[in-house]
């Protein structure tokens, strides 16, 4: 009844929206009317970008209390990820350190509300999660044009969207640039675009540099199977491949950690085509409607090439969708109190302010791309992860700006392992947390990396985004708490498996299997889960083949349906047991919850179903 009636008053609020904007039945004309509308807007952080990491800005920063208004310049959420460009999302490359928090979230949703993994509800499923926070103000389809500054800091952004003739003028006390090109560099604020020389750094893996050159853009292809056959046919002002084309030496590499790339014109099943890539010789933001025809070229000629060749590779085949929009790899970067080097990432990136991590490998695509004959790019393998500092979030000169994603403070070479949207998206989240508590204080970015940046820690952990090197500190109530031995597992703070070691309790539905009790009642008024999701289950980052009839599911050890009760007295020398909170249908992995404070002897978390397995997987359960 509960959701019938949030989903009624939310239905009246819209009508009532809708009706307050309603225009009267008087004809408008030039004299009654205006052409543009100016609107002003404030908030206490303005996101300009909603790619992953500006999503995972605007929404952490919202749930942590905090008024935001996310600019974003395109009709739809998630940038690189959505269904205008389909990069693959990637991160860690192993297992157990996959990236959790809200891009795990999303994910969940995804596979619940999308199991046929179209790309469009995806988009949705990025959208439902920043509409859901009644701290967001979403602006779709709005471009920054310009910013207004007050001394140093910044006191505003000037705004345009498009499809509603409206002018916006968005005051703030903080401002995120999660843009990747780095649009408030209007600012002022210092920043680079390019490659470094070798030595400035001590880059031993960057060749050459002390150019403006950068990897370049990609526009990727969609197939589908299909049991008929047609040949293609190309547009004539796109290039016609042929077997000379790709006539070269396919290099490989004999050195240990390192791994070359090169064109694979091979069987269309993989699917992917990262590597019709062009633009690094180019600016990729001023040229980038030259650098989005180069890519049409190569992508209509690719296609021709596989699905008319004599072996025919393309048989059984059809192209099915081409991007418009090419996803960019680099362009700028910030400067941050700390430059994220190629050593910093092979030595592990062991920080006092660590608030992020990455795991991908240094991976420098060549600027000349697709255009180069042979090997485009080059991989150094790094450590499992890597961990990415607070001081990489935040501009050296402008004191009220931060930013997160591929803008960040880093060389060329630290972003070619930073620059990946799994990585992106708890960058995003990091740098949410920090301007929330820069916010609740008051104080500026700087000033929460020299007196709060523990506590920023200890919320990115609770929120379930593991840091690098440390583990999550389980709260006072739960470490106070007697427990069987066989639950002693639940208060370690490693809400995943690590190292072969489950870390987690399998619990039955029905059982009561998680049980804290304390010698004196105590308060409690909230409790904290992190259920099992599955990290070794690839797919719930969006196929490459779009068109399937095959549909995933969320993880059957997760926990579906459970109940806490508290054990509370109910006479002298009696207690019983009490529902303090139940939900069925859960599908997430963290679930933190609120309920009436009681006083209570002991809590106990009941699984009362899962989604497919005999038993339900729980990493954490504290009590709060």
């Amino acid at each position: 009844m509960r959701k019938i009636f949030r989903a009624f008053c939310a239905g009246v609020l819209a009508l009532a929206t809708l009706n307050a904007h309603a225009q009267v039945s008087t004809m408008l004309t030039e004299q009654n009317s205006q052409v543009i509308k100016n609107v002003e807007l404030e908030g206490d952080l303005i996101v300009c970008g909603g790619g992953l990491s500006g999503v995972c800005a605007a929404v952490t920063a919202a749930r942590h209390g905090t008024k935001v208004i996310l600019v974003q310049d395109r009709p739809v959420l998630g940038g690189n990820a959505s269904s205008e460009m389909r990069m693959g999302i990637v991160g860690v490359l192993k297992d157990q350190y996959q990236e959790a928090g809200i891009l795990e979230e999303m994910q969940l949703r995804n596979f619940r509300y999308n199991p046929l993994q179209r790309y469009t509800i995806w988009d949705d499923v990025i959208y439902t999660t920043v509409i859901n926070e009644p701290n967001i103000k979403l602006l779709l389809n709005t471009s920054v044009e310009d910013v207004v500054m007050e001394g140093e800091r910044i006191a505003a952004v000037k705004a345009w969207n498009t499809n509603a003739y409206t002018k916006y003028l968005i005051k703030g006390k903080l401002f995120a640039d999660c843009t990747g090109d780095g649009i408030l560099r209007l600012s002022g604020a210092k920043y680079r675009r390019g490659r470094e020389f070798p030595s400035e750094f001590n880059e031993s893996d960057l060749a050459e540099g002390g150019d403006s050159h950068t990897m370049g853009n990609s526009i990727l292809l969609q197939l589908r199977k299909t049991d008929e056959d047609h040949p293609f046919e190309a547009p004539d002002w796109a290039y016609h491949f042929t077997d000379a084309d790709f006539d070269y030496t396919i290099p490989v590499s004999t050195i240990p950690g390192v791994k070359f790339n090169y064109k694979r014109i091979y069987s269309p099943k993989d699917n992917n085509f990262w590597w019709i890539e062009f633009g690094g010789l180019y600016d990729t933001i001023f040229d980038a409607p030259d650098i989005q025809f180069e890519l049409k070229r190569i992508a209509y000629g690719i296609w021709e090439y596989m699905k008319n060749h004599p072996d025919g590779r393309g048989k059984g085949y059809e192209l099915d969708w081409i991007g418009s929009l090419p996803g960019k790899r680099e362009s700028t970067r910030y400067v941050g109190p700390h430059i994220l080097t190629q050593n910093d990432v092979l030595s592990g990136g062991h920080f006092e302010d660590v608030v992020a991590y990455g795991g991908w490998t240094l991976d420098d695509h060549d600027p000349e791309a697709f255009h180069k004959k042979g090997r485009i790019s080059i991989e150094y393998t790094t450590p499992d992860y890597f961990g990415i500092p607070f001081d990489c979030l935040y501009s050296v000169n402008v004191p009220n700006l931060m930013f997160a994603g591929r803008d960040i403070s880093c060389t060329h070479m630290g972003l070619s392992a930073t620059r990946v949207m799994a990585t992106c998206a708890l960058l995003g989240q990091a740098c949410g947390t920090g301007a929330a508590v820069a916010l609740r204080y008051g104080i500026t970015p700087a000033e929460v990396r020299q007196d709060h940046i523990a506590e920023v820690q200890d919320i990115l952990e609770d929120d379930d985004c593991m840091l690098p090197y440390r583990w999550r500190k389980v709260s006072p109530l739960t470490s106070a708490a007697t427990v069987d031995s066989s639950i002693e597992v639940l208060r370690n703070g490693i809400d995943r498996e690590w190292d072969g070691a489950d870390n987690g309790v399998w619990a039955a539905p029905g059982e009561e299997s998680i049980v804290y009790s304390w010698k004196k009642p105590v308060t409690i008024s909230g409790a904290r889960m992190i259920f099992d999701s599955h990290f070794k289950i690839r797919s719930k980052r969006m196929r490459k083949l779009e068109a399937t009839t095959e549909r995933v599911q969320v993880p059957p050890m997760m926990v579906k349906g459970y109940r806490i009760e508290a054990r509370v007295k109910t006479g002298r020398r009696s207690t019983a047991w009490k529902t303090v909170y139940e939900e069925e249908g859960n599908f997430l992995r963290l679930r933190k919850v609120s309920f009436e404070p009681v006083e209570a002897d002991a809590l106990r978390l009941v699984v009362t179903s899962t989604w497919g397995s005999e038993k339900g997987h729980v990493f954490a359960f504290d009590a709060l």
